[in-house]
């Protein structure tokens, strides 16, 4: 199981306790929580020992993505996520969605603030953003992640920060692309009666690390439509998740 494993996701950083219990239980019928105490030391030698060996190179393609083990290994422990594993989550949780949902792509944000609307206006010639009913921008600040969702359908635009900070900027900076692109492409109706705000009621981190994760969490829930009642508590299992769905390239 566990050589499997590691072929499978590459490393072990995605593994948990109740992954190797289930497996064991589907092979014998039997419930094996009671034997944690013997069972766990031996799965640790044996990480330790595949660990030391050279591994061949890993990676995951998807698309017009690649990820390679370095990018995946942002998710273990408190590291900051990347670019990399940031879009391509974007690209899973598009699919998710049937494409309702767009997620624009994370250097959107970076070259709209320095090169303003013509600077971007090329990256969604593609798509018909008034088709969608929920669009999502991860805004990159230096050393912060943070989010900016537009829902079309209530015409609402949102800021979700796992920090707190009520950046109604970045939320207006949005909604006057979105005005933007809705005046180039002749979209009357979409021009009027937006409102924006900032969710203060939202689950907040606790350390410097985890803003990208928050942002792929909210993004995931607010795709399909749950609450956002996570804590930073769940974040290490939400990392190990969020790890196995790009391997698996699906939004579990």
């Amino acid at each position: 199981f566990l050589d499997n494993f590691y072929r499978m996701y590459g490393s072990f950083i995605p593994l948990q306790k109740t992954d190797v219990l289930k497996h064991l239980k589907r092979k014998f019928n039997t419930d094996f929580s009671n034997s944690k105490n013997s069972i766990f030391p031996e799965v640790d030698r044996y990480r330790t020992a595949v660990v030391v060996r050279s591994a061949p190179s890993f990676q995951v393609v998807y698309k017009k993505h690649t990820l390679t083990l370095d990018d995946l290994c942002t998710l273990a422990d408190q590291n900051w996520l990347n670019d990399q594993v940031i879009n391509m989550y974007g690209e899973l949780i598009m699919d998710s969605a049937n494409h309702k949902v767009h997620f624009l792509n994370s250097f959107f944000h970076r070259q709209l603030m320095t090169k303003g609307y013509d600077g971007v206006k090329r990256w969604t010639k593609q798509v018909d953003l008034f088709s969608k009913s929920l669009l999502l921008v991860p805004i990159h600040l230096e050393v912060h992640w943070c989010l900016v969702a537009a829902d079309n359908i209530r015409k609402r635009i949102c800021l979700y920060d796992s920090q707190g900070n009520a950046l109604q900027k970045v939320a207006r900076n949005v909604l006057k692309y979105l005005m933007t692109e809705a005046k180039e492409r002749k979209q009357m109706a979409f021009e009027s009666g937006w409102t924006v705000l900032c969710d203060e009621e939202i689950p907040q981190q606790s350390n410097e690390n985890d803003c990208g994760v928050f942002v792929l969490e909210y993004s995931r829930r607010l795709t399909l439509g749950r609450a956002l009642n996570f804590s930073q508590r769940d974040v290490p299992k939400i990392r190990k998740r969020i790890y196995k769905e790009l391997c698996d390239c699906r939004i579990q």
